[in-house]
């Protein structure tokens, strides 16, 4: 007989809210507004329009996760979607590849963002980063280590925190805002093909600011009422971010002429539209917030990951140890442990922050194409009106256009990142291996 865990009911819909905004709403829309408006010639409007895109494609994917939310009311998200869906095999091969990969990736990309913003406020940081990056896993590895009620609460303050320069920003674009939407972009000489390439390359660029949004789902277990408040969660935190994010790039398109944009200050644009628009003692207030912001998103990972991996041992799909949950704290230890471990590993090997950001799109583009796919699948095999669920918004074909966004997502990213791509294939022909010589899964 499988042994019972005794699971901590904390999260409600504000909080669950808060947790997955609060990681979403980390690194992406501070660094990368520069670089999507780089990558689709400089124009301002498909700039813009690409933000809304990569917000209606996470939006699809996330009324897609909600009824699989509903539906298996418990940790382990995608995980436990896949292994519902395709067996134990493919399930393995997703966990392991986001421990190894995708999950300790995020972690560690986070990491090294949130020290990057610390060395513009203290210099004398630049050539320590990675050590402040791992410091940084460290800490909040321990104060989630302390409970999940401790991690969701600080998750909350730095939710409410993280949102002061946006509407800063937000409301400044819309009450003083004088510059039109209009730029001096060099698409003009590019075919109407070419002009499609770019916006999608610019797209896929958006898709990290939106990453976070599956998180909720694998800390199902933790809600006091999953079935009815989950689906709720995800969909108003998307439609959130999505609407707060158009209109931050809005506002700053308003406010800073695109040269401006264009040119980092040490790789974050918001830094030097700070400085643009509030001078050195603004700039200062913005790298500041942006730093709670990058912490925060980081805190929300270290809390929702760790939580797979313990699952998966329950389930006999990892080491068994991993299993069990803190006496004093109820809160899984050595998956705690072992997420910080690989996420410092990844820092200490030395891979860039466009080789994580790969290893977090990659596998997460890969497994979810299955896990929209086997929302088809729950339909026949379990009929709503024995197993009452959230449904889908504009099934079937909300799921199937997921489904394709993620093809031409991943299709993308083959082409743009072939290296840090084929590490991902690399480790999933490892684990594949470990699926038959150490835990001997035969289906």
């Amino acid at each position: 007989m499988q042994k019972e865990f005794t699971r901590e009911k904390t999260l409600n819909l504000w909080s669950g809210m808060s947790l997955l905004a609060g990681i979403m709403i980390g690194s992406g829309i501070f660094f990368l507004g520069g670089q999507i408006l780089g990558r689709i010639g400089n124009s301002l409007p498909l700039s813009l329009l690409a933000w809304f895109v990569g917000g209606i494609i996470t939006l699809f994917s996330g009324l897609t996760y909600a009824e699989l939310g509903s539906l298996f009311p418990e940790n382990g998200g995608y995980y436990l979607y896949l292994k519902e869906a395709y067996g134990k095999k493919v399930a393995f091969l997703s966990g392991t590849m986001n421990l190894v990969l995708s999950s300790s990736g995020s972690i560690a990309l986070l990491a090294v963002l949130f020290a990057q913003v610390m060395s513009n406020i203290f210099v004398e940081l630049g050539s320590l980063i990675n050590l402040v990056a791992i410091l940084a896993i460290l800490i909040l590895t321990v104060v989630n280590y302390l409970g999940l009620k401790v991690g969701a609460i600080t998750q909350v303050v730095f939710m409410i925190a993280k949102l002061i320069p946006i509407i800063m920003i937000i409301v400044m674009g819309i009450l003083t805002g004088d510059q039109s939407i209009v730029s001096t972009s060099t698409l003009s000489s590019l075919s109407f093909f070419e002009v499609i390439i770019a916006f999608g390359f610019a797209v896929v660029g958006t898709l990290w600011a939106y990453e976070g949004w599956t998180n909720l789902n694998s800390v199902a277990g933790h809600m006091k009422n999953a079935k009815k408040d989950l689906p709720k969660a995800l969909v108003f935190a998307i439609v959130a971010v999505l609407v707060i994010y158009v209109l931050f790039i809005f506002s700053l398109y308003r406010l800073v002429f695109y040269q401006a944009l264009t040119e980092a200050y040490n790789g974050w644009f918001i830094f030097n539209a700070a400085y643009v628009l509030f001078g050195d003692a603004g700039q200062l207030i913005i790298m500041i917030s942006v730093a709670i912001s990058v912490f925060g998103a980081l805190n929300g990972s270290i809390l929702v990951f760790p939580r797979i991996y313990q699952k998966m041992a329950e389930d006999g799909l990892f080491f068994k140890p991993f299993a069990s949950l803190d006496k004093r704290f109820n809160t899984p230890l050595l998956a705690l442990l072992i997420s910080a471990v690989m996420s410092v590993l990844l820092i200490v090997l030395g891979f860039d922050v466009n080789a994580l950001l790969t290893f977090v799109v990659f596998a997460g583009l890969i497994f979810n194409t299955l896990i929209f796919i086997s929302v088809f699948f729950f339909r026949k095999r379990k009929p709503l009106d024995e197993f009452p669920r959230y449904q889908t918004w504009g099934y079937p074909y909300v799921p199937a256009l997921a489904i394709f966004g993620m093809i031409m997502l991943l299709i993308s990213t083959l082409v743009e990142s072939l290296v840090p791509s084929l590490i991902g294939v690399g480790v999933l022909s490892v684990a594949y291996l470990l699926i038959t010589v150490v835990f001997k899964i035969e289906k």
